[in-house]
C-alpha cells in the first residue's frame, strides 16, 4: 500500500469498476471447457479403445486437442504469437506473484503458482485450440465467440473505471491495450478463417492443406543443397552483412515467434510497473529531503547539516537523470537481444543441419534426450523471464555506471574543479599506459633477443625457441617482484571485465556467462542446448526430406497394387534394373562428394573374409 503522503502524487482515484477480471477469469473456465469438449467431440481417436466397441455411438471421438505444436508449427505462427500477446497481462500477474494474495506456507507457493498457470492456461486455451483445428468453420465460429466475450469484458471494464490502485491514472489502458490490440487481430483472424471455411465447405475454393509432412521452404533448403554455388555472388549491402540478410529458405517455428511476441509485450508492462514504482520512491525521496531540511532549520546546527543536505539533493538529481536516461538504453539493449536471439537460432540450426557442433562447449554436444524434451518446454517461459530479468539487472548497473560518470566528469566541470579533474584523468591515464609499455616492451624484448631466428624468411614468427638463455633468466628473475604488481591490476581487471560482461549478457539465454569447464552451472544456457537439438533431430530438412521421399514412394507403390491392371508394364518405363540405378546414383553422389570415398564401407572379398574367419578361430 502507498502512504497517504506519497500518495499526493497522483489524483484520487474514487471510481470502481463492478467487473472483476480476476474473477472473470475464473468464470471463464465455464465456457472453455465447453469449447474444449466441442472440439474433443469432433476431434476421432487414431487407434481405438474398447469402450468404441460398447459404446458405438462414439465411433473413435473425443480424441485429445492440442493448443499448437511446440516443435514445427510453421503456419499461423503470427496468429499464435498474437493469442500469446492476448495472455500478457495475466503472464504477468503470475510474474509478480499475484495468486499469492492470501497467506499461505512458503512451501505451498510454487504449488499455487503451479495452479495459477494451469488455470490462466485453461482459460485461453480455446484461443489456441480454435486455431489449430482441422474443423476450420466450427473453430472460427467458437474461437471468435470467445474472443470477442474477452474484449467485451476487457473493454468494459476499462470503460467503468480506466484508473487502478498501483499506476493511478489510466492504468488499465496503459496495461490493456496491447492485449486487446490482439485480441482485435484475432477477431480479425477467425472472421477470415470461417469465409474461407466456408467457401471450402460449399466447393468455390480448393481447401489447402495447412499441414505438411516437408514444408516448402525445408524442401528448398535441400534443393538449394544440390545447386552450384555462382562464382560470382551478388553484393550485400549494408544492413544484410552487418545485420540480418533473409533467407526464403528458413522459417522459424512457431514457437520461436510467440516467445518473441509474448516477451515484448511483457516487458512494456514491466518496464510501465517500473517507472510508477520510480516516481513513488522519488517522491519518499523528496518528502525525506524535505524532513532534513526542516530539521536542520529547527536547530543550531543548520552550517553543519546544510552541506550534508546539499549532498544529498545533489545525490537524488543525479541519480534521477541516471534512472530515466538508462530507461531507454536498457530498453534499447534488451529489444536487441529479442531480435538478436532469433538471429542466433537460425545460425545455430544452420550449423547444426551442417552436422557442425564445434560452436557448442564439449559437455554439451550430446544432450540427453529426457534433457531436450524438457527444454522444449521451458524455453518459452525461461526466455521471457529472463528477458524481464535482465532488463531490471541492466537497468541498475548502467544506472550505477552513469552516476559514476556524472560524478567522475560532469560535476567537477559544474563545481569548477574541472582543471583538477583533467589533471588526475591524466595521471591515470599515463599511469596505465606505462603500465601497458611495460607490458609491450617485454613482448618486444622477448621478440627480439630471447628467441631464435626465422627457419625460413618467409615465416610469420620467429620459431618458439629459446636464445641468449642466461640473460632470459636474468631477465626473468628481475621482472618477478615487478609482475606480482602487475599482476594485481589485472586480477581487478579480469573481474571488472567478468562483471561487466556478466551483467550485459545475463538476459541472453542462447550465450553462456560461465568459465569454460562450468558450462554446465547454467541451466538456461542448458535449456537452449535441449531446445536446438530437439529441433534439430525433428525439423531436420535433410531427414524430412528422406522420410518424405520414402513415404511418396510407398504410396505410390501401393497405388500400383491396388490398380485393377497393375499387371501391365507401361512401355514409356525404363528397363534399367534397380541395381544399375542404385550403383548410377552412388557413382554420381561419390564424383560430387569425394570426401565420401574414405567413409565407405567396403566389401571383403571371398578370400580375405576366409581368412578373417580363420584367424578368429
Amino acid at each position: 500500500m502507498l502512504s497517504a503522503e506519497a500518495g499526493s502524487w497522483q489524483k484520487n482515484v474514487t471510481c470502481e469498476s463492478s467487473i472483476d477480471m480476476e474473477l472473470f477469469l475464473h468464470y471463464s473456465l465455464i465456457p472453455s471447457c465447453a469449447i474444449i469438449l466441442v472440439l474433443s467431440f469432433l476431434e476421432r481417436r487414431v487407434n481405438r479403445r474398447p469402450i468404441d466397441e460398447n459404446l458405438h455411438l462414439l465411433n473413435g471421438r473425443f480424441g485429445i486437442v492440442i493448443p499448437l505444436d511446440f516443435v514445427g508449427t510453421f503456419t499461423n505462427r503470427w496468429s499464435f504469437g498474437f493469442a500469446f500477446g492476448a495472455t500478457a497481462n495475466k503472464v504477468m500477474f503470475l510474474f509478480s506473484e499475484g495468486y499469492l494474495s492470501w497467506r499461505m506456507p512458503k512451501w505451498a507457493q510454487a504449488i499455487v503458482l503451479l495452479v495459477g498457470g494451469i488455470e490462466v492456461g485453461l482459460s485461453y486455451f480455446p484461443l489456441f485450440a480454435c486455431l489449430s483445428t482441422d474443423f476450420k468453420v466450427v473453430g472460427s465460429a467458437l474461437g471468435f465467440s470467445y474472443t470477442f466475450i474477452w474484449f467485451v469484458v476487457t473493454v468494459a471494464c476499462i470503460v467503468q473505471c480506466p484508473h487502478g490502485q498501483v499506476v493511478g491514472e489510466y492504468e488499465k489502458i496503459l496495461f490493456y491495450w496491447p492485449s486487446l490490440l490482439c485480441l482485435v487481430f484475432l477477431l480479425g483472424r477467425f472472421v477470415h478463417m470461417f469465409v474461407k471455411g466456408m467457401r471450402a465447405h460449399l466447393h468455390q475454393e480448393v481447401p489447402k492443406e495447412d499441414k505438411h509432412f516437408l514444408e516448402a521452404h525445408l524442401a528448398q533448403h535441400v534443393k538449394q543443397l544440390f545447386q552450384k554455388l555462382p562464382q560470382q555472388q551478388a553484393q550485400k549491402s549494408w544492413f544484410q552483412r552487418k545485420v540480418y540478410e533473409w533467407d526464403p529458405c528458413f522459417q522459424f517455428p512457431g514457437r520461436m515467434i510467440c516467445t518473441s511476441v509474448l516477451s515484448l509485450i511483457c516487458l512494456y508492462i514491466f518496464i510501465i510497473i517500473e517507472f510508477y514504482i520510480y516516481k513513488h520512491v522519488s517522491h519518499e525521496l523528496e518528502i525525506l529531503e524535505g524532513s532534513f531540511e526542516e530539521l536542520g532549520a529547527s536547530i543550531n546546527t543548520s552550517e553543519v547539516l546544510k552541506p550534508a543536505v546539499l549532498k544529498m539533493k545533489e545525490l537524488i538529481n543525479v541519480t534521477q537523470g541516471a534512472w530515466i536516461f538508462t530507461i531507454f538504453s536498457a530498453l534499447l539493449t534488451c529489444v536487441s537481444y529479442v531480435f538478436h536471439i532469433l538471429a542466433c537460432y537460425r545460425k545455430h540450426m544452420k550449423r547444426l543441419w551442417a552436422g557442425k557442433k564445434d560452436f557448442l562447449p564439449l559437455m554439451s554436444r550430446h544432450p540427453s534426450s529426457s534433457q531436450s524434451v524438457a527444454a522444449i518446454a521451458r524455453y518459452s517461459g525461461w526466455q521471457i523471464a529472463y528477458i524481464l530479468w535482465g532488463y531490471l539487472i541492466i537497468h541498475v548497473v548502467q544506472c550505477l555506471f552513469g552516476v559514476l560518470i556524472v560524478y567522475s566528469f560532469v560535476l567537477p566541470i559544474k563545481h569548477g574543479h574541472g582543471l583538477e579533474m583533467a589533471k588526475g584523468l591524466g595521471i591515470g591515464a599515463l599511469t596505465i599506459g606505462i603500465v601497458v609499455g611495460f607490458m609491450i616492451l617485454q613482448i618486444q624484448i622477448a621478440a627480439s633477443f630471447f628467441l631464435q631466428p626465422k627457419i625460413r624468411p618467409e615465416d610469420k614468427q620467429k620459431p618458439l625457441a629459446l636464445n641468449n638463455r642466461k640473460a632470459f633468466h636474468n631477465f626473468n628473475y628481475f621482472l618477478f617482484f615487478y609482475n606480482v604488481l602487475l599482476g594485481l591490476g589485472a586480477c581487478l581487471f579480469r573481474l571488472l571485465c567478468s562483471f561487466i560482461l556478466g551483467t550485459w549478457l545475463i538476459a541472453r539465454i542462447d550465450r553462456t556467462i560461465m568459465q569454460k569447464g562450468y558450462e554446465a552451472a547454467d541451466i538456461g544456457f542448458k535449456t537452449w542446448i535441449g531446445m536446438i537439438f530437439m529441433d534439430h533431430h525433428h525439423t531436420n530438412p535433410t531427414l524430412l526430406s528422406f522420410c518424405h521421399i520414402l513415404l511418396t514412394r510407398n504410396t505410390e507403390k501401393k497405388l500400383r497394387r491396388s490398380t485393377k491392371y497393375s499387371y501391365f508394364k507401361n512401355a514409356s518405363e525404363s528397363k534399367v534394373s534397380n541395381t544399375t540405378k542404385t550403383r548410377w546414383l552412388l557413382l554420381y553422389t561419390l564424383l560430387n562428394n569425394s570426401q565420401l570415398a574414405a567413409l565407405r564401407k567396403h566389401k571383403l572379398q571371398s578370400g580375405s573374409r576366409n581368412a578373417l574367419q580363420n584367424c578368429r578361430t
